[in-house]
This record gives structure tokens, sequence and C-alpha cells, in this order.
């Protein structure tokens, strides 16, 4: 990828380790994604099978628990960050949860390995259960799973913010988090396909094997590197100081602005009250930093803290209320695509998987096209298109061109899907099925587009949060996709009740349809995409400006 010789980039240690960070923490951070990801992808993505050839579960029962397990995977990053920013740290976090995630992992392959702990009389179509697994083998299957999901979960964000944390510039910042993507799309693509190879074809107790064995390489790798990372200082919760603006506006709502009374801390000197005056945008917050009688001690600090904000913390605030429209129009960006990889799985099994005599592509496979396509073309902008795009229009690829370019090859994708799922409903009502490559061009369209808008969107949040609530930023993402998976999980729920849509045996169903709606969404949600951007505006010292009119994100 990029030249990452162009800086040293030391940092110095908040806790006593003396200088740490820079490039020299590289191999151990992106050593660690790729293990708990190659881990990780080999459970998760044969999820749904496991369930069905040997829990016996219905075919769309098993895709809704994969579907809320990838909610859960999603939404504990945003856990995971608060309790990174608030109480331990990154690196804490990090680890305990690799640990968590390995002792998941184990207990899945207890499943697969001890005869007791699954049924055992499994009907050979998979679509019923002869005999019903006991409360122990659910509780030991699912409690794998929780623990593996969070243990995943908790790692991701933190991860990645302290592998950027190593960098002061944000030139390296945003070249870490490619190399981040490109090896978790890599070591995902690995798991998901020589992993689920062994799965389908050796045996789940060996497959489920070689997952603890790449999460406790991970887990080690990471701890061996821990006298040269950077560890960031605490500073408290930032959502305490989220909070005590809401409340304190509240309180103050009432009293006229003065801009001889803002509250900047107890150490502010006169450059610093010129350069940070709170800017007008959601003007009445400001009336948090409004300075009133009995408001300050005499050391200048805040006496009652509920009743007063410093500008800086307003400021933190109106960040985060300015990115939440854009943070919302990824939410129908992402829940399509949850639904496809949910129901791709489903759609393989309906069709022929053969390439040649001997070789059958695994279903739980086949939504690893979305990760090889993402993981190629993330080399391929990196590398090619992007520096070439500077070269010719001077100009940088911002954030939000990226994520305007995934949103639309997102729905394009959504309705090559619907016209695929037409024709092999057509085949397979004659008794016919067509091959699974059929399933390849949307979801190479669909993988090209996470590429643009994924780091599109982490690199957007980290640049535009505050320093106080960067790990929350490039949780944001995974909060997303987290809420996609639970809502891809409600909506095929709905269509299963009100619609024929989604019946057991989806050569009788109508998926086509639910693809077409998606589709539409995604048009209509492009337009709100663009809005959110037209109207968007950003801080530059004292000033709010439309991002438009500013060079800052150009960079």
């Amino acid at each position: 990828m990029t030249n990452m010789d162009g800086e040293s980039q030391t940092l110095r240690s908040s806790d006593g380790h003396g200088k740490a960070g820079g490039w020299i923490t590289f191999p151990f951070t992106i050593a660690t994604v790729a293990g708990l990801n190659i881990a990780a992808a080999g459970w998760m993505n044969n999820l749904t099978v496991y369930l069905i050839e040997e829990f016996g579960m219905n075919s769309i029962d098993a895709a809704q628990v994969s579907n809320v397990m990838n909610g859960s995977v999603n939404f504990v990053p945003v856990v995971a960050a608060i309790l990174a920013d608030s109480f331990f740290g990154c690196f804490s976090i990090v680890w305990s949860s690799s640990l968590i995630s390995l002792l998941g992992i184990i207990l899945l392959a207890l499943t697969s390995t001890i005869d007791t702990l699954r049924p055992q009389q499994i009907c050979n179509d998979g679509s019923d259960i002869c005999t019903s697994p006991t409360k122990l083998q659910f509780a030991v299957l699912y409690g794998g799973v929780a623990l593996a999901s969070i243990g995943l979960g908790g790692m991701r964000t933190n991860i990645a913010t302290i592998g950027a944390n190593q960098f002061l510039d944000s030139k390296y910042q945003n070249m870490y988090f490619n190399w981040f993507f490109f090896t978790m799309y890599t070591g995902t693509v690995i798991g998901a396909t020589v992993i689920v190879y062994i799965e389908d074809n050796v045996s789940w107790k060996f497959g489920y094997f070689v997952c603890v064995a790449a999460n406790l390489i991970g887990l080690v790798v990471f701890l061996v590197g821990s006298r040269f990372y950077h560890y960031g200082k605490l500073e408290g919760s930032p959502f305490t100081s989220l909070a005590r603006v809401i409340v304190a506006t509240i309180r103050k709502r009432k009293l006229p602005i003065s801009a001889e009374n803002w509250y900047y801390g107890p150490h502010a000197n006169d450059d610093e009250t010129m350069q940070n005056s709170p800017s007008r945008s959601f003007g009445f917050l400001n009336h948090a930093a409004l300075k009133c009688e009995g408001d300050v001690k005499q050391d200048n600090s805040i006496a009652k803290s509920w009743k007063l904000c410093t500008v800086s913390e307003v400021e933190d605030f109106k960040s985060l209320m300015r990115t939440l429209p854009l943070w919302s129009s990824s939410i129908f960006l992402s829940t399509p695509i949850a639904v496809l990889i949910s129901l791709s799985v489903l759609q393989a099994l309906a069709m022929d998987r053969h390439l040649g005599p001997h070789f059958q592509i695994p279903a739980g496979s086949i939504p690893v096209i979305i990760l090889v396509t993402t993981a190629i073309f993330l080399l391929i902008f990196d590398r090619f298109l992007f520096p070439a795009w500077e070269k010719l229009t001077s100009q940088s690829v911002t954030p939000f061109k990226r994520i305007g370019v995934g949103h639309v090859l997102t729905f394009i994708g959504l309705g090559v899907a619907a016209l695929v799922e037409s024709k092999r409903l057509n085949q397979a009502r004659v008794g016919s099925r067509i091959s699974v490559l059929w399933l390849v061009p949307h979801l190479v369209l669909i993988g090209i587009g996470e590429a643009f808008h994924f780091p599109g969107q982490v690199s957007l949040y980290y640049q535009e949060f505050p320093t106080s609530l960067k790990s929350v930023s490039t949780s944001l993402t995974w909060l997303v996709i987290a809420i996609s998976f639970y809502l891809s999980t409600a909506l095929i729920d709905l269509v299963r009740r009100t619609t024929s849509w989604l019946p057991s045996d989806i050569n009788q169903g109508r998926i086509d349809n639910f693809y077409w709606v998606f589709a539409i969404i995604g048009v209509l949600n492009f337009g709100y995409y663009l809005l959110c951007v037209w109207f968007y505006k950003r801080k530059i010292g004292n000033k709010v400006v439309h991002h438009r009119a500013s060079n800052a994100l150009d960079k």
C-alpha cells in the first residue's frame, strides 16, 4: 500500500512507558486484526449452515439467529468504546475482549466435539427436528455464540482506535485505516473460505479448533507488543460532559447571551478565548457555557458541574449533533446489505454449487465474494485510483464522495440481485437449478460499494469528532451495522408475517420482491444523504462553514 517511511511518528506515553507509538507498533496491531478476524469469519460465516445441519433449525430461523448474532457483534463496539474512553483504555479492552472471544469459540468447538452437546437425530432434509436440542445443548451453543460475539465486538473498534492513536498526522492515521480494513477483509476472506471449507469437508470440530488457534495467536501477538504502544491518558467519560451540556442548556435557557461571560475552563488564556469562541450553529446550546454568579470557585474551577460547561465541551456536543443526520443515512445503506448476506446463503443452498465434478462451493462461503471484492478494491483505490484522481483533479477523494459512490453502487447491486433471484425462481419452478455463480455480479457490486462507503464513514467520523470521542467515532460505523442487522431481522419477520415472500422453502417465495423494495428505498435514501451533505457544516477555528467551502476535508 502507501509508502510508510515518511514519518517515525513517535509519541510519548502518558503512563510512564516513555517514548512509544509509531510504525513499530504496526505489525502487532495488524497481526492481531488478522488473527481475530480469521477466527471470527471461520465460525460466523458458517453459523447458519451449522444450525441447520447440526441442530436441525428451520432455514429462515437459522438466518434470523445469524442476523441477531451479527447485530450483537456490531452493537458491542459502542459499549466497548465507551468503556475504553471512560475507564479502562483501548489496550485493556482489546486484550480482555480477545480472551472472551477465545472462550466463546472454545465452547462452540466443544458442541462439535462432545456428542452430548448437540442433538444426534436430525431429519435428512434439514427442515424439521427429529430430536429437539435440550436446554443444556442450547445453553452451551448460545453461550458460545454470545461470548464469541461480545469478544469480537469489543475488539473491533478499539484495535482500530489504538492503531490510529499511534500516529499524530491524519495522513498516517488514514493510511493505518486503509491497512486496517484491508487486513480485516483479507483475514475474513481466509476464515470464510479456508476454515469454512474445512468445516464442510473435513469436520466441524477441526474447523472450530483452527478458529481457536487463530484467536489465541492474535491475542498473544497483541500482548507481546504492549511495551511499544502509546497509551493515551483517560479523561473520564465523554458522555458525562455531553449530558452536562444538555442539563446546563435547559437550566440556563432563559438567560440572555453575553459574549463576555463565556467559560473556557480554569486555565484558559486570552489567545484561547479569542480562538475558541462559541460557534453560532446550534446557538441555543451556548447557554451551557454562560458563566453566572456562583458558577465558579475562586480558582476559576467549576463550582456546579451540572450548571456550567466549558466552551470546548459545548463545541464537542455540537460536533456530534452535526454528524448525526449523515450517520442516520447510513442505516438504510447497510440494512439491505445485511438482508442480502443472510438470504444469499439460503439462495446458495437452493442453487447448483458445483465447480467441476469434484468440488462444491460451501454455501456459507458465498458472502465472502463481497469481502474479496472489498479487499481487492481497497488496494486498487489506495495504490492506483485515488492517487490518479488527485493528480488529475488536484483534489483528494473526500469521505463524502466515497460514501456517496457507495450508496449508488449498493442500490444498483440490489436491482441486479432482484433480477438474478427472479431468474432463479423461474428455473426452480420447472425443476432446474441455476449455477451459484449467478450471485457473483451483484455481490461484486455490493463489495465495491462497501470499499467506498465503509472506510469513508470511519474516516469521516474520526476526523470530525473531538479527541474525547475518538473511540466512539470509530464505533459509530459498527453501530450502524448492528442496527442494520437488527432491523433486517425485524423486517424479515414482518415480511414473513404479512406476505408469502419468505416461506421455509424459498423456491415458493418471492425474495426478488424483497430486493426490489430495498433497491427503491436505497434510491430514496441516497437523496436523503445528498441533502445531509449539502447542509452539513463543520467548525474551522471559531467559524462554522459548509464542508464544500473548506479544503480541510480534501486533505
